[in-house]
């Protein structure tokens, strides 16, 4: 251990610096208006840059407008670019950096109806996309994955022109590049299935394709499961050769979640999702179908208990095993949480309920007025991935649903 490092001291992520090490964790906003940022998603990320966080990131940016799995969420295309200038400006302003977390969501769709299969690592029945009629997916071709690579790339380079300062190309959660690692998606018989290198192949040829593209000028980060965290899903042994792979292909930082958003999501965010909210707000936007859907998955997960720094075990086993920066995330709650994970190593603290509770929370932690977060782990947040004027904390006031309708670069 290094105890002479803080997580308030500068670091260093490849080409980028950030003023300390604590980043917010992307999480799915909703404030998105015909796949572009809104005012309200402006307004998000400049508070918790004002707030005082080292970098924020912004949630799920899809790579082509079929990579979405619900459809408030951005994609990336040149006629937003305004849009995301003013995004990356306000927060800049603030004086924070600002990452895009660009993925493809691949069979697991949930939110709309995409046009033939859905693509993913193996084909067959899509249990992810029966809400919305996206019964079978496709295994990718060699095709497809020139395609989909390229379509990463594009996307980086909009966000470099953007003025984002990092690029966070998520693989984790069971979307389509951790479709490729998990054994759970993942029955190919050629080189990109089998074994846990073979699964990583695929993932790891978009990251080394983003480095080039955009390599010199922004830092490229991935988001990686340290496990699945259920039975015949990925391991943390899995997990420790998807970091390796990864840096091989040159990553400049991993950030280390885990779980799974069909399979696994009390394992995802250390305690049971609070399928009351979610229920409550789907019913609000008339969608009783998913709200019954989502209380029966409620009586197959297990009765957890949060717990802080729940993946610490898991992840410590992939500081290990690598050089690279790593970001730690899972249950960071106090500023004591983020002393010890940047103590063993870990080179960033990333947050994402402690946030939306209270996006000042860094800067209260720096003076002394709080030592740990009020967050008490409730998950409601997670509800409002699915309300008209986006994700907040059920413990504070609603959102202004008015500036969800307004796109980011509107003149004021």
């Amino acid at each position: 251990m290094n105890s002479a490092k803080s997580p308030f001291d500068a670091v260093t992520i490849g080409p980028l610096t950030l003023r300390n090490r604590f980043i917010k964790s992307g999480a799915n906003e909703a404030m998105c208006l015909e796949g572009r940022p809104t005012k309200a998603l402006v307004g998000h990320h400049s508070e918790l840059a004002r707030g005082g966080v080292g970098m924020t990131t912004v949630a799920y940016m899809a790579v082509a407008p079929e990579a979405r799995t619900l459809p408030n969420q951005i994609w990336m295309r040149p006629e937003i670019l305004p849009d995301l200038q003013a995004l990356t400006s306000a927060v800049h302003a603030a004086g924070a950096a600002i990452s895009a977390q660009i993925t493809h969501g691949g069979s697991f769709v949930t939110g709309m109806k995409v046009k033939g299969r859905t693509i993913s690592s193996s084909g067959g029945f899509n249990p992810a996309g029966m809400l919305k009629g996206n019964f079978l997916q496709r295994a990718m071709t060699p095709t497809d994955m020139e395609r989909v690579t390229a379509e990463f790339v594009q996307a980086a380079r909009l966000a470099r022109d953007a003025g984002f300062d990092a690029v966070e190309l998520h693989m984790g959660h069971g979307y389509l590049l951790n479709q490729f690692i998990s054994p759970l998606s993942n029955r190919r018989q050629d080189e990109y299935g089998g074994s846990a290198l073979n699964r990583v192949r695929f993932p790891a040829m978009v990251l080394a394709a983003v480095k080039q593209a955009v390599g010199d000028s922004t830092a490229v980060l991935a988001k990686i499961n340290v496990a699945d965290g259920t039975r015949r899903g990925a391991s943390v042994e899995d997990g420790v050769v998807t970091a390796q792979a990864l840096e091989k292909a040159g990553a400049d930082m991993l950030v280390l979640s885990g779980g799974r958003n069909v399979e696994s999501t009390w394992f995802m965010f250390g305690s049971r999702m609070n399928r009351d909210e979610i229920g409550k707000v789907l019913r609000q936007q008339g969608d009783w179908l998913t709200a019954l859907m989502m209380k029966a998955a409620a009586s197959r997960e297990p009765d957890i208990h949060f717990r802080e720094m729940y993946f610490l075990d898991y992840s410590r086993k992939i500081r290990a095993a690598v050089q690279l920066p790593l970001a730690y995330l899972g249950g960071i709650k106090s500023l004591a949480n983020a002393e010890q994970a940047v103590a063993e190593g870990f080179d960033c603290v990333v947050l994402a309920r402690a946030l939306l509770h209270d996006p000042g929370l860094v800067n209260k932690f720096r003076s002394g007025e709080l030592a740990e977060s009020g967050c008490d782990n409730c998950n409601g947040c997670v509800a409002y991935i699915y309300h008209p004027a986006g994700t907040r904390c059920v413990r504070n006031p609603p959102n202004a649903l008015a500036l969800n309708r307004i796109p980011a670069s509107a003149q004021d």
